[in-house]
């Protein structure tokens, strides 16, 4: 396994990163955290890590510089923090050694909203989105971004039924 710290530019925004690459990767899951939520968070560190077990390359990295993540507005400015994943999602496509990989997003709370509202752009080539967790308004507005994007199914993760539906 191999880790490199690396060094997102989003728009003359430098965001930091950790970059997780298992021997032959699959694919790439670039993650989307949450608000008060950063890159060192132990439960994406924990999915990444099950997920490089699994033969994907994880990027964990930060969405927000540490001065407009003080601003309580940028947490929750979905559009911003899309774009920042978008930025990450071409970042990585610039890369020789994942540029090539299949691409899935993962995000919780804001995150997740982010990781479908980046989805839903045209220019990105995303396989699957995962957000974990309830639906919130700031999931459904970015599932209004959507509007013609084509999903063939949905899964829900974490959910397990005790009694078969009739």
């Amino acid at each position: 396994m191999n880790i490199e710290q690396v060094v997102i530019d989003a728009h003359g925004m430098e965001l930091p990163g950790d970059l997780a690459m298992p021997g032959a990767a699959a694919g790439l899951v670039i993650f989307a955290h949450g608000s008060d939520s950063s890159r060192h968070s132990p439960r994406n560190k924990y999915v990444a890590h099950v997920l490089n077990r699994a033969g994907l390359a994880t990027l964990l990295f930060d969405l927000l510089t540490p001065v407009e993540a003080q601003d309580r507005r940028n947490v929750f400015d979905i559009p911003l923090l899309a774009e920042r994943l978008t930025a990450a999602h071409e970042w990585a496509e610039r890369r020789d050694d994942i540029g090539d990989l299949p691409v899935g997003y993962f995000g919780a709370s804001t995150g997740g909203a982010a990781a479908v509202w980046s989805a839903g752009s045209a220019s990105d080539d995303v396989r699957a989105v995962v957000s974990p967790g309830r639906t919130s308004r700031p999931g459904r507005r970015a599932a209004c971004r959507c509007d013609g994007t084509h999903s063939p199914g949905r899964r829900r993760a974490g959910h397990r039924r005790t009694q078969p539906q009739s």
